[in-house]
């Protein structure tokens, strides 16, 4: 069994709960400073997986979005929680911290 592989999964399983805090903490989030943060945390996710998971999110009502005029390009959408999507975090939060104390229980050494 490869454990890149394993890897791999976990970090997908849980990317959606760091683009969400991520933007829960700045009230909300350029894709690229979302990139950055998430690279800086050792969780590096390129830009063909964060857009297809954003649009996801909007589309199913957990985020919303704005239009910013950039004076050094095009302009910059930005994402916001919803309502829907602040109680969706929320929760995920809930199941990661109980599934977080699970796993740390099983796999602390007596």
């Amino acid at each position: 069994m490869a454990l890149e592989n394993t890897e791999s999964q976990m970090r997908k399983g849980l990317l959606e709960l760091c683009i969400l805090g991520i933007i829960q903490r700045h009230k909300e989030a350029y894709p690229s400073d979302i990139l950055e943060e998430l690279k800086l945390a050792k969780l590096v996710v390129l830009e063909g997986t964060l857009y297809p998971l954003l649009t996801r999110l909007k589309n199913a009502g957990m985020l919303s979005y704005r239009w910013e005029e950039s004076l050094s390009g095009p302009p910059r959408k930005y994402f916001a929680m919803t309502e829907e999507g602040v109680k969706f975090y929320e929760q995920l939060r809930t199941t990661w911290d109980e599934l977080s104390t699970a796993v740390n229980n099983l796999t602390t050494p007596l």
